[in-house]
């Protein structure tokens, strides 16, 4: 037989196979159709069934869909046909701007809800004219529920927000439900006209992160009505205020249904704007604001804050420890008077963040400790050109906010150089929880040439907790032993955990101090390879 009747006879074969290749396809759908899958469940309900195993979630940290999603079109014909006719399934387009490319043209018009991670991104894909018009079809026909856009250039925003924009041949946004967009890099962008052309009836939440540029924020104030989350931490070049007074109150106005608001360097004026200015916020849960001090408490003090109130948290830069004591002070008092809830048990948490600065929170603690319940409070400060023991000064200025006789629980990394006044502000305290404190003579005892002599800095103490302690020498648990021998005089029993490198744990230390507390925990810190070496 010759090469050329060998081709032919290889080519009847190929042809043969793929008919073959049919057949096969066409038992399996047979087969396929006979599972229970297919038979029991209709295709409306499969078809929702396979929307939510997407399991996607948009939210602030993008999470957007995970690698392996869409493997159900995998499973058998019927899946595959059953999710190409649901057009659920394909209202989120992606992560990225590779992943738009792939399903924009699926979506149809069901509600879209759009994100970009450009940290998710795998190549530079462009957004392209294909990816423009199919945005802008999604703006005329009003079907875009979310816009969560995160991005490290503003070149890459630009155009997609621009893409958003109604134009004159119809749409006008009024489907936004929620609004996210982190522009953290250069160039800033101009978001101006998406909102003075979106109409954002139905906008429930905001939020700006990075360097964006509106120039007016009266068109948000006259249409949105169903607020209930406004986050706005937007800087500009050259620097400007996020929000001009007027208009920020006047979308806090329209905007009832407010829960939670945090606000980054919104200025308020000390002229005509000022203390006429006020917003009543009766359904406000959240409340943050950072800014230099003289902007964030005028803009505080015009707020009146409902007893609802779950978390206050004030950022506050360019402060005085005068604006801290007397200021702030007076309004604080003020405020825990006001809010019956802070007639109970007190928590206290504070920490150094820096040379200059200092965080207090505030919590009201109930049941056994250290369950936390709200309201909580948290107060950071950063002071101009401080004097060295600016953290504990302001500590105890912050705590001097509060009725000091319901602390019961109280936690600080501050190694505090006159903690004795403090303390017996606070004789209600039944757990303590110190870190980075020097270990010294007369630790955590009274001086015994003071006012307080012979008296416990702690009579109400039951749980004591030390972390990473400081020692003066090699050998100090005798000093612990005093401070326990004097704590628990009376027979009043205490727990006491140890967290850390001891200088000296041999058994009969150990033992010593076990026989004057109720419970001794020690928990050395893991060793490192780098300790070893």
């Amino acid at each position: 037989m010759g090469p050329e009747a060998n081709i032919d006879a290889i080519r009847a074969l190929e042809k043969q196979i793929e008919e073959g290749k049919g057949d096969i396809i066409n038992l399996k759908r047979d087969r396929n159709s006979l599972l229970n899958i297919s038979t029991r469940v209709p295709p409306e309900i499969l078809g929702y069934i396979l929307g939510l195993s997407l399991g996607r979630e948009n939210s602030w940290y993008f999470e957007g869909l995970q690698k392996g999603s869409y493997n159900f079109l995998l499973v058998c014909h019927h899946w595959f046909q059953v999710a190409s006719h649901t057009p659920e399934i394909w209202s989120f387009w992606g992560n990225t701007l590779q992943d738009w490319k792939k399903r924009h043209h699926r979506s149809g018009a069901t509600p879209l809800e759009l994100v970009l991670n450009e940290a998710r991104s795998d190549s530079d894909i462009p957004f392209d004219q294909s990816l423009q018009d199919a945005v802008r079809g999604r703006v005329m026909q009003d079907t875009i529920r979310k816009v969560h856009l995160f991005s490290s250039d503003g070149d890459t925003l630009t155009p997609i927000i621009s893409s958003l924009v109604p134009g004159d041949d119809g749409g006008q946004n009024a489907n936004i439900e929620s609004i996210v967009w982190e522009n953290d890099g250069h160039p800033t962008v101009d978001i101006s006209n998406f909102f003075a052309r979106s109409h954002l009836s139905k906008l429930r939440s905001l939020d700006l992160y990075g360097k964006f540029w509106v120039s007016s924020w009266d068109h948000l104030a006259s249409r949105t009505t169903l607020l209930t989350t406004l986050s706005l931490d937007i800087s500009t070049s050259p620097p400007s205020p996020t929000l001009p007074a007027s208009q920020l109150f006047s979308v806090l106005t329209s905007n009832p249904n407010l829960q939670e608001l945090a606000l980054a360097n919104a200025a308020l004026p000390d002229d005509v704007d000022g203390p006429a200015l006020k917003a009543q916020l009766c359904s406000l849960k959240t409340l943050a604001l950072t800014g230099e001090f003289r902007h964030l408490f005028g803009l505080l003090r015009r707020l009146i804050l409902p007893e609802t109130l779950d978390d206050l948290d004030l950022s506050i830069s360019n402060s005085t420890m005068e604006d801290i004591s007397q200021t702030l002070a007076s309004y604080m008092r003020d405020y825990f008077r006001r809010d019956p809830r802070f007639q109970d048990r007190l928590g206290i948490f504070s920490s150094s963040q820096s040379p200059n600065s200092i965080i207090v929170g505030i919590v009201r603690i109930q049941g056994t400790l250290p369950a936390l319940e709200p309201p909580r409070v948290s107060l950071l400060a950063i002071t101009n050109q401080p004097p060295p023991n600016i953290p504990e000064r302001s500590l105890i200025t912050l705590i001097t906010l509060v009725p000091q006789e319901r602390v019961v629980f109280f936690d600080t990394d501050l190694d505090m150089r006159s903690p004795e006044d403090l303390f017996f502000t606070m004789p209600n305290i039944e757990t303590l929880h110190l870190s980075d404190l020097l270990l010294s003579e007369g630790f955590l005892q009274p001086n015994p040439d003071g006012p307080h002599a012979n008296r416990k800095l702690f009579p109400s103490l039951r749980s004591l907790r030390l972390e990473d302690v400081i020692y003066s020498d090699d050998e100090e648990w005798s000093l612990m032993i005093v401070y326990l021998a004097h704590q628990t005089s009376d027979g009043q029993a205490i727990s006491l955990e140890v967290i850390g490198d001891f200088p000296h744990d041999c058994p009969q230390v150990v033992n010593g101090i076990r026989g004057l507390v109720k419970e001794f925990t020690y928990r050395q810190h893991p060793v490192t390879e780098d300790d070893e070496w």
